[in-house]
C-alpha cells in the first residue's frame, strides 16, 4: 500500500480502545488516527480526520454505534464501518448492515480477525464474525434486511430521545441537549409510547437495552 490505512477507534472504554491501537499497531499499513468516547464524537474524528474505516461499539452514550454508523456514511460515503460488539445478537447484525456498516465483529473473536475484517472492509466487502449465525447472513441476502422492525420505524429524533430517557436523562436535560423545548421532548416521549406499546419510563429503558441503544448495569 503507498500510505498507510486510517483507522479511528470509537469505544466508551478507554481499555478496549487501548487494546485495538496495540493490536493495529502490530499491523503494517495500519495506523490509528483517532479515537472517539461516543457516536458523535466518532462523527466529529471522521469529519476532521478523514479516515478509511472506523472501528465503532454499539453501545456507547449520547449516541449509539448505529445511529453514529448511518449518519457517517451518508456524510462520508468512501468511509468504511466495521461494527465491534459483544454480542452476535441477530437483530444487532441487521441493523448495523441497514446502517451501512461493512461489517460485524464479536468483541472475543481471534486477534486476528481484526485484520481480516478491516481489509475486507477496505475492499468493499462484507465481513461478519464466523459466530455470526448463518441466518443473518441468509437474510440478508434475500432481501429481508428491507423490513423494518418498530425500533426502525421511528424518527432519528424520537430514537435520540430514547437513548436519551435510557440514560436516565430528565425532560429539561434532554430538552437542552438536543436543543428543543420541554413540550417537544414529552411530545417524543409520549410518541415512542404509543409506537412501541411501552407504557412507563422503566419499560422504555429495558427496550433501549434489548436493541442495544444502552448497555445494561448489570
Amino acid at each position: 500500500m503507498a500510505s498507510k490505512l486510517r483507522v479511528v477507534l470509537a469505544d466508551d472504554h478507554a481499555l478496549m480502545r487501548s487494546g485495538l491501537r496495540a493490536l493495529l499497531a502490530n499491523l503494517d499499513g495500519v495506523e490509528v488516527v483517532g479515537e472517539a468516547r461516543d457516536g458523535q464524537e466518532a462523527i466529529e474524528q471522521v469529519a476532521a480526520l478523514a479516515p478509511d474505516v472506523v472501528l465503532m461499539d454499539i453501545s456507547m452514550p449520547s449516541l449509539n454505534g448505529i445511529e453514529a454508523t448511518a449518519r457517517i456514511i451518508k456524510k462520508f460515503p468512501k468511509v468504511r464501518v466495521v461494527i465491534l460488539s459483544m454480542y452476535d445478537n441477530e437483530d444487532f447484525v441487521l441493523r448495523t448492515l441497514r446502517a451501512g456498516a461493512s461489517g460485524f465483529m464479536i468483541k472475543d473473536s481471534a486477534a486476528q480477525e481484526l485484520a481480516v475484517a478491516v481489509f475486507a472492509a477496505v475492499r468493499g466487502e462484507k465481513y461478519l464474525s464466523p459466530s455470526v449465525s448463518k441466518g443473518v447472513i441468509d437474510g440478508f441476502l434475500k432481501c429481508r434486511i428491507t423490513q423494518a422492525s418498530p425500533f426502525e420505524q421511528l424518527t432519528r429524533r424520537q430514537r435520540e430521545v430514547l437513548q436519551l430517557i435510557a440514560e436516565g436523562r430528565s425532560a429539561r436535560e434532554i430538552s437542552t441537549r438536543l436543543n428543543i423545548s420541554m413540550k417537544t421532548v414529552e411530545s417524543h416521549r409520549a410518541q415512542l409510547m404509543q409506537r412501541l406499546g411501552i407504557h412507563d419510563i422503566p419499560g422504555l429503558v429495558r427496550y433501549a437495552i434489548c436493541v442495544g441503544l444502552v448497555a445494561s448495569a448489570t
